[in-house]
């Protein structure tokens, strides 16, 4: 779509959907958006782009991708459509890598009270406080969604996420195929898809130090602190004092920044912000626990990875808060878009350092096709770690999978050249290595990601 299009709609009547209710969208019905209620006084958003790209050749169906953020407490809406993966970028212009080329897209704020998503009165203690119950009230919006909507139920559906994403995956998978099984959903879940995702805290800060040691951003000095501190996260894991863990977590962030003149945890070939030498150890701490909780860390980068975004008057929340919110028409006018994620950040803190290798084994042992994808540049969740914990599955096909071959991938666009990617199969599960990208793949090479979005989902060749 091209900007004076977006830009006329925002004028546009939006017009009522039969269900879900509170709906609205595009006159020429490409777009879709609205809420649901979860459950009492909480309220999802969601918006769906239909692809005009899209192929009925009769054998094989065109997908849906449902798109998780991370954070927890990024907006999927927000950053996952306008940076990531979407129609049109954050200077509303079109997206020559657009995801939509290959699939329907859905975007969600999740959990409740990220984004547009809300709960009423500000309640934080309606808010999500567990993965599970995140799971949970996705499940329930896409119950709303599918019921008595053909087109989403001819469609094969794909979660694909992000970071902490990861984890709201692989949780709403198994609650999914739960509902699918009770009657109560009516959808076909084809796959689930974990980019750079938080599925194991443990084996990420453990591979921190030596990764960072390999590549010269800390020396021995900073990888003995590393790894003592790691030590101790470990030790706290196996005790399942979680909350303990977490504040660990964030003193090693600490050790990291003031070892490294602040690495940047998405992209490990650049910095954060360089601090200098009057910088204590614990002011890094400090700001590494609070980039996490304000906009100063996934989100922030999120939006520095869109230059305009900063640019333009009120950055990217003055984006959202005023053409997008315009252009929706049903957002509370009293809401205000990307304040709220450091509250679901803090309703999940006991969560936070909880692994889900567990669930990704039931997925795999259930049938269900599991693909993971890495950066090579990422930090937060290594890819070392991500092997680390793959290495820890008890599904039966582990061992021939990790003696497959791995075969390259090549990309000729964006004057791109060479390997851009590897990927190694067996059976339902696939590994995607993305050579040159960071922690958000899709931004950093997305020719390899839209090669790899295609190769999961099957969709059927222009």
């Amino acid at each position: 779509m091209a900007p004076r299009q977006f830009l006329v709609l925002l004028a546009a009547a939006v017009f009522s959907v039969a269900a879900p209710s509170n709906a609205a969208g595009t006159p020429d019905g490409s777009e879709e958006w609205g809420y649901v209620q979860v459950r009492p006084k909480a309220h999802m958003f969601w918006w769906l782009y239909h692809s005009s790209q899209r192929v009925d050749n009769g054998t094989t169906p065109w997908p849906t991708v449902l798109w998780l953020q991370g954070g927890p407490g990024a907006s999927g809406v927000g950053y996952g459509n306008f940076m990531e993966i979407g129609p049109l970028d954050g200077d509303l212009k079109p997206r020559a890598t657009t995801w939509l080329a290959k699939a329907d897209l859905l975007f969600v704020d999740n959990p409740v009270g990220t984004g547009f998503s809300f709960v009423e009165g500000g309640d934080k203690s309606l808010m999500a406080h567990t993965d599970d119950e995140a799971a949970h009230d996705l499940t329930a919006l896409l119950c709303t969604l599918y019921h008595d909507n053909a087109r989403l139920r001819g469609s094969p559906l794909y979660i694909v996420a992000e970071s902490y994403g990861g984890k709201f995956a692989v949780t709403t998978a198994l609650a999914a195929l739960k509902a699918i099984d009770q009657g109560k959903l009516h959808a076909n879940l084809a796959g689930v898809a974990l980019g750079d995702s938080w599925i194991s805290p443990l084996d990420f800060v453990l591979s921190w130090g030596p990764l960072l040691y390999q590549v010269s951003r800390i020396d021995e000095n900073g990888l003995q602190q590393c790894n003592s501190v790691a030590t101790k996260i470990k030790e706290q894991l196996q005790k399942q004092q979680y909350t303990d863990a977490e504040a660990s977590w964030s003193d090693l962030e600490g050790v990291v920044l003031a070892n490294s003149n602040s690495v940047n945890f998405y992209n490990l070939l650049k910095d954060d912000a360089p601090g200098d030498a009057t910088t204590t150890i614990t002011t890094q701490r400090e700001r590494s626990l609070a980039s996490f909780r304000k906009k100063n860390g996934y989100s922030g980068y999120l939006s520095s990875k869109a230059a305009s975004a900063s640019a333009r008057e009120g950055g990217f929340d003055g984006l959202m808060n005023t053409v997008i919110k315009d252009k929706l028409g049903i957002i509370p006018k009293n809401l205000t878009w990307g304040e709220q994620s450091g509250d679901v950040f803090e309703a999940l803190a006991g969560d936070f350092m909880k692994p889900r290798i567990h669930e990704v084994d039931q997925l795999l042992n259930l049938g269900l096709n599991v693909t993971i994808y890495n950066g090579q540049l990422d930090l937060i969740c290594a890819t070392k770690g991500t092997m680390d914990w793959v290495q820890k599955l008890e599904w039966d096909g582990l061992k021939k999978f990790t003696s497959s071959p791995r075969t390259p991938i090549y990309c000729s666009k964006e004057g791109k050249t060479g390997t851009q990617a590897f990927v190694k199969s067996y059976k339902n599960l696939k590994f995607y290595w993305i050579l040159g990208a960071g922690h958000m793949v899709p931004i950093d090479n997305p020719c390899p990601a839209l090669k790899m979005l295609a190769d999961i989902t099957q969709s059927p060749a222009q």
